[in-house]
């Protein structure tokens, strides 16, 4: 294989493909990226059997070939090599050499025969919508799924298709994140949960332009994500999901109208008074039109009022405020709702049209 190439092309393939190789693995084929030059494309491809990423480039193809080579040593050597055309050769022995000006390497691969292709699958159905608009709906839902790797279902986000509404979901049993989105044009229900590991990766990649248009196909056991030169294909988790709208209710006692960055603002300072380890409760007090919210902690305390449009009943209730800052940093309305029932039961802060709910659970507090 012999193929010509500029660097800032190659650099952002790598770059790309890089967010599919695992952290660790027993297989040492997985480590790497498969380039294959065939007709007139340059592929770069990376599968860890969970998550598959493909992209391609534009470069000369002087004699075509595949190869597969340890993705970090590569992307290495490719992100320190001057802002030129990159000269990639093999041999029959899976040997590469890479120049770049008057830098050469000569680093070992494997049989690109022996990597693992991205799996092919009959898709069901599918939906398209703007780059932006998948980036936001991830960047606003993600924060909130679970770490815990015990439990597959919470480590996933739910993607729902139905009556042309595309809905994003995640919980970690805390708190819930949801966005809705209507659809431009008519398509098949679907429902599938997709790694948060897949959606946070897409959300990487993605530009955001609004007339940049993602297909994403749904398979039976595989969603695909195509985008510009790219293809990601992820496998999905089975079984099924919470039933969220069992959770989910429009009865409140109290309602709080709110500018978002003042309250933002204040739940942030509190946070100077709790360390990791801890889980002291930000308390709101509510009477009238006045919000005092206050932290007591080992570093000291904090009491802070802030002006508010209410309805219904006074109030007291605790947070972590770490939650509260989490969905608030992700909502673009310069003014924020916040529905509450009892010092017991889950908080939404949503708006009028649902576009987005968050719902965040109370945590108990000593009274005062």
């Amino acid at each position: 294989m012999k193929i010509i190439c500029s660097k800032d092309i190659l650099s952002k393939a790598v770059s790309t493909v890089l967010k599919a190789i695992p952290g660790r693995t027993t297989m040492p084929i997985l480590e790497c990226i498969l380039i294959n030059a065939e007709g007139n494309k340059i592929k770069l491809t990376a599968n860890d059997t969970e998550l598959g990423i493909e992209t391609t480039i534009e470069g000369t193809i002087t004699q075509p070939g595949r190869i597969a080579i340890e993705a970090k040593i590569f992307s290495e050597i490719i992100r320190r090599l001057p802002d030129n055309d990159i000269i990639i050769t093999t041999d029959e022995n899976s040997n590469m050499t890479i120049e770049c000006e008057k830098a050469v390497f000569n680093i070992a691969g494997y049989d690109g025969y022996d990597f693992q292709a991205l799996p092919s699958f009959e898709h069901k159905s599918y939906i398209s919508l703007s780059q932006m608009t998948l980036k936001d709906i991830i960047r606003q839902t993600i924060f909130s799924i679970s770490e815990n790797e015990n439990n597959r279902l919470m480590s996933g986000e739910l993607l729902e298709i139905k009556n042309g509404i595309l809905r994003l979901v995640s919980l970690d049993g805390h708190r819930i994140s949801i966005r809705r989105v209507e659809l431009k044009d008519n398509y098949d229900d679907a429902k599938v949960i997709i790694p948060g590991k897949t959606l946070s990766e897409i959300g990487k990649i993605l530009t955001g332009g609004v007339d940049d248009e993602v297909l994403i196909y749904f398979g039976t056991n595989h969603v695909l994500f195509s985008f510009e030169d790219t293809l990601v294909v992820s496998r999905l988790i089975d079984g099924e999901y919470f039933k969220i709208d069992n959770m989910l209710n429009n009865d409140y006692s109290t309602k709080l109208s709110v500018n978002k960055r003042d309250f933002l603002n204040c739940i942030d300072r509190s946070t100077l008074l709790v360390k990791e380890s801890d889980k002291k409760p930000l308390i709101f007090t509510v009477e009238d039109s006045n919000l005092q919210l206050s932290m007591k902690s080992s570093i000291g305390s904090l009491c802070e009022d802030l002006e508010v449009s209410k309805e219904g009943n006074d109030i007291k209730i605790g947070f972590n405020p770490r939650f509260l800052l989490d969905a608030l940093r992700v909502i673009d309305d310069e003014n924020v709702d916040i529905y509450m029932m009892n010092p017991k039961a889950p908080c939404f802060i949503k708006d009028k049209e649902e576009s987005y709910i968050y719902l965040i659970l109370p945590v108990n507090f000593a009274s005062v």
